[in-house]
């Protein structure tokens, strides 16, 4: 039975959601595939812990949300909608990883993002603890795959077992990082309408 604090401060809810986010992008067969095959380039999984990283910069930090703000000081802004979530996801997984995601996945893995978030809000960890247990389970497992006429049949190597029970209790250190974007890199753009711009790296 997993153990939630009473009353977690603003730091822990921020390291839960950062650590829910990065593990839903992990969790994503479709992103898996791109970053086995390299599609991203020689740093592909460094990409995704970018991209990590810029999903959870779409959201303001419950860090920022819980300090004292003046009236003269400009609001912070809202969470984004589920539909912008899903749009970043599929434009990053374009430009970034030239993977265009026609399963409809991503709705799934921004369900994930902002469910972590609601409930990282609420001060409960359960769903975040529940998607680190389902990424330990298929932890260095490889992905079988087969594309013809760019279609992707996709399956893990061996079925998602549910986990031991020395699972429950890992460290979060455990976890996939989560790391700034490289220095060659700037930052995500956003713009007027909520989208992260992102360029393309030359190679």
């Amino acid at each position: 039975m997993a153990s939630t604090q009473a009353d977690p401060s603003p730091e822990t809810r921020q390291q839960q959601f950062e650590q829910g986010v990065a593990i839903s992008l992990h969790l994503w067969l479709s992103l898996t595939v791109a970053v086995q095959n390299n599609l991203g380039g020689p740093s592909s999984e460094d990409k995704r812990d970018w991209f990590a990283g810029a999903v959870v910069d779409m959201f303001p930090s419950f860090v920022d949300l819980a300090k004292p703000r003046k009236p003269s000081q400009k609001p912070l802004p809202s969470d984004p909608e589920a539909d912008d979530v899903e749009a970043t996801l599929l434009q990053v997984m374009w430009d970034e990883f030239e993977t265009n995601v026609d399963d409809d996945s991503e709705v799934e893995v921004a369900e994930r993002i902002m469910k972590a978030r609601a409930q990282c809000a609420a001060g409960s960890f359960e769903f975040v603890e529940e998607l680190r247990r389902r990424w330990l389970a298929t932890k260095g497992k490889t992905v079988q795959v087969q594309v013809e006429d760019g279609d992707q049949d996709t399956d893990w190597e061996s079925d998602d077992d549910e986990g031991s029970e020395e699972d429950e209790d890992v460290q979060m250190d455990e976890a996939p990082a989560l790391v700034a974007a490289p220095k060659e890199r700037p930052p995500p753009e956003v713009d007027e309408d909520g989208f992260t711009k992102v360029s393309r790296k030359k190679r």
